[in-house]
């Protein structure tokens, strides 16, 4: 009798370890689906459309089902234009995608801004930092700005993005054609991705700006994706893991060396870097960690304590431009 328990208790054992490997299984591959799914969405922008996004629904399998495959984003349309005499630049990439760019030049100049936004924006939203660099009454102004939207972004062409692996080219690009009229003070100016963008364009392309301006970077592509869950309210891991790789399969890079603390390593011209501390996509330590890692000698980290990752122009406009006239004057 005891024999046969044993036998019995044995094979139910069994029974139960392979259930839970069973389910252990369904799991992994139900979040990997989660996140290919995820990496092709985040990465890609669909043409913006004019019908209201659907009302939330209150069925749960439909709820559940939304975040299971993740958001879908469409293109944000340029809703402003320049309010001063601009020339649209049109800029090609290797492989023949039309990069869309403002110039905006004054009469008689200190040098130039050249702008990027940030993830999911494009140049309009960037107006309003062009036009401090413009104005005569602030000491610090007087330069000409030149806006890019990024590809995939604005009125770019594409519809993948590669979260500022390849979009260092569209920097190399507008750098080469202020480079070519002859000017020689050229200052970067970047907000979250586009500071990135920046980063890696001179690292990749050993640019020699004059200054650059880097507003709340994220420290790599699995700290953004970290950040993205926290917003979200889902577990940073195993969400920030798999979206990484699988994003970076997908669009052809890897993902894991997507590395902003590298790349300043070769910034070797003086850095202003912003954050704001209530920042919930990218940390402080991130900042700090890049912050460390400029190569230049030259360099200031500033804190807006009441601001999360939203421009610090609109939030604190008096420090911004303080920071800015201190960082251009000196």
């Amino acid at each position: 009798m005891d024999l046969m328990n044993q036998t019995n208790r044995r094979k139910k054992i069994r029974s139960a370890v392979k259930w839970i490997l069973w389910v252990l299984l369904v799991q992994f591959v139900l979040i990997n689906i989660s996140g290919i799914l995820y990496g092709y969405k985040l990465t890609h922008f669909y043409e913006a459309s004019l019908k209201s996004p659907a009302p939330s629904s209150k069925n749960i399998f439909v709820e559940t089902w939304k975040l299971f495959r993740g958001p879908k984003f469409q293109k944000t349309v340029i809703a402003e234009f320049p309010h001063f005499p601009y020339e649209t630049v049109h800029l090609l990439t290797e492989r023949g995608l039309s990069i869309d760019a403002w110039y905006i030049p004054r009469d008689s100049s200190k040098g130039t801004v050249i702008l990027f936004h940030g993830l999911g924006g494009n140049k309009s939203l960037l107006l309003g930092q062009a036009y401090e660099f413009m104005y005569a009454e602030f000491m610090y102004a007087d330069f000409n700005v030149m806006l890019v939207d990024l590809r995939a972004h604005g009125n770019s062409e594409g519809n993948t993005t590669t979260l500022g692996v390849t979009e260092s080219e569209e920097v190399k690009l507008a750098f080469d054609h202020i480079f070519k009229t002859g000017e020689r003070n050229i200052v970067l100016y970047g907000l979250s991705l586009g500071a990135v963008v920046i980063t890696k364009a001179i690292y990749d392309y050993s640019l020699s700006p004059s200054k650059v301006i880097l507003d709340m970077p994220f420290g790599n592509l699995k700290n953004l994706l970290e950040g993205r869950a926290r917003v979200l309210g889902f577990p940073e891991e195993p969400f920030g893991l798999l979206v990484t790789f699988w994003s970076g399969v997908e669009r052809g890079f890897n993902g894991f060396d997507h590395n902003t603390c590298r790349y300043v390593k070769k910034i070797k011209c003086p850095v202003l870097l912003q954050y704001g501390s209530s920042d919930k996509l990218v940390t402080r330590q991130e900042t700090n960690s890049i912050f460390k890692n400029i190569a230049s000698r030259e360099k200031k980290l500033v804190l807006y304590e009441t601001a999360g990752h939203e421009p610090f122009l609109n939030k604190d406009p008096v420090k911004w431009r303080k920071e800015i006239s201190d960082f251009l004057l000196r």
